[in-house]
This record gives C-alpha cells, structure tokens and sequence, in this order.
C-alpha cells in the first residue's frame, strides 16, 4: 500500500523547492495534496504538473501571516476531501540575513511572525479536522536551529525555527491526546533552488568555479553529498505517514551527516 494512501495533506509555502517536492512526494505516495502559498500562478503550474487530472490536488492562495487564509486553505482541505491527515509547514521567510550587532528588530518581527506564528496559524487552523481522526504535524525547522552555521549569518531565521522547535514539544503534550503527531525535520544544507543560488552567486562574487563553491560546503558532512529537497520531502512524508505513528515531540536531522546529534 503506497505510503499516503486515502490521506490528505495540507502543504504551505508550495514554491520550486522544497514545498514542490514535499507535494510531489506527497501525490507519489498516494495522498492528496493541498497546497497554499502567496503566488496563485506557482500553484497553478505546482498542480497542474504534479496531478494533470486534478483529481489529488487542490490549491488556494494563502499567506501564513493571515489568519483568515489560513482558515479558507484547512476549510478548502475539508471540502475538496472531506478531512485533513497530516499538514507540513514549509512556508518561511529566510531572506533575513545578520547577527545581533546590525539586528533591525523590525525585521526580526517578520521573521517570526511567518516562521513561528505563522506555522502556528496555520496548525491551528488545522486543528479541528485533525481532531476528528488525528493526524500529523510536520514542522521544516533548520540545522541553524541548533548550531550555527559559519558561511552565513541569520540569526532572526535561526532563533524562529528554534522558538518553532521549543512550541513543538508542548504541541506534542497538548496534542497527543488527539492523537495528533507534532514533528520537525531539521535541514542542513539543502541541494535546491536556493543553495544553488548561493553557490552560483558565491562563486561569481569570488570569481571561482561553483564546483569549488559546492566542494566547501560538501566537504562538511559525512556522505559525498548533500541533502537535497526531495531527501527532506521524503523524511516529512514519512513522519505525515502512519509509518510514524508512535513519534511524536521529535527532531529529525537530515543533512549528509553534517551534524550528529
């Protein structure tokens, strides 16, 4: 039996990268995918690739930051498939970057607003119908979270997905009576569209080959390779999945072996 079958999945911040393949997986495994984001145009082009029919997927605009989006998306699950399973919280603002020194407190607001409050906007907006059959909560955090990493700086996004990474244990405790599952999978550096952003602007800011580029930041962890989107899509599914039903209030590193916890 595929991994997802007859399960219905809300997944936020559907974008190119890592939201695209949490959905693919998602429509691979047998689920039903719907998906949210603040582009209408990337969603319409995420679903009409992923499931040509329509008959699995379903998609409307939605930024975390607005409670009443949040709401239409989780109500837009029910009445498209009649319940939610599982949701994974990819949405996040990650174009912050600097340390205390610099910090514009503004920012850092913004920052937490979609990463904390916003994943937790949309967790409870879930909530209702995950109650009904229980279900999953799948968080992405980032390795950041929990060590620094030394080639960017980006303080307000580590703190956010720390605080996100704290509020899961007291959603497990809260939750688990529901039967509710509350999870986060924790990337390091992450193969997809903005490493290889990093990694080509790096290397033209230096004026090096982006294989060198890409061989420092390879060079860190344990396998040959890094982690790429669909390696974390893959870790989100299975924690979504029944496959996991007794974790809950867990971090899961995916990262080639960068960090070893």
């Amino acid at each position: 039996m595929a991994l997802l079958a007859g399960k219905t999945v809300v997944v936020s911040g559907v974008g190119p990268g890592l939201g695209r393949q949490v959905a693919a997986a998602v429509v691979r495994d047998g689920g039903r995918a719907v998906l949210g984001a603040r582009t209408e145009a990337s969603l319409a082009k995420t679903a009409a690739e992923l499931d040509p029919g329509g008959a699995r997927t379903a998609y409307r605009v939605a930024d975390i930051t607005d409670e009443g989006q949040c709401e239409a998306l989780a109500a837009l699950a029910v009445e498209r498939f009649g319940r939610i399973d599982a949701v994974v919280h990819v949405a996040a603002l990650d174009s912050h970057f600097g340390g205390l020194q610099d910090a514009d407190f503004a920012a850092w607001r913004a920052v937490l607003d979609v990463n904390l409050l916003g994943t937790l906007r949309m967790t409870r907006a879930c909530l209702p119908s995950l109650k009904e059959g229980g279900g999953s909560v799948v968080f992405i955090g980032t390795q950041s979270a929990v060590a620094a990493p030394s080639q960017v700086r980006q303080a307000a996004y580590a703190a956010s997905k720390g605080a996100l990474t704290s509020a899961m244990y007291s959603l497990a405790r809260e939750l688990g009576p529901h039967r509710i599952r509350v999870n986060t999978v924790l990337p390091g550096w992450m193969w997809g569209p903005p490493v290889q952003a990093f990694v080509r602007l790096t290397a033209q800011a230096e004026g090096v080959p982006e294989a060198a580029v890409l061989e420092r930041l390879t060079e860190r962890v344990a396998l040959p390779e890094l982690a790429a989107d669909a390696d974390v899509a893959d870790a989100a599914v299975f924690l979504a999945s029944d496959r996991a039903r007794a974790i809950t209030g867990q971090s899961l590193l995916v990262n080639a072996g960068e960090l070893m916890r």
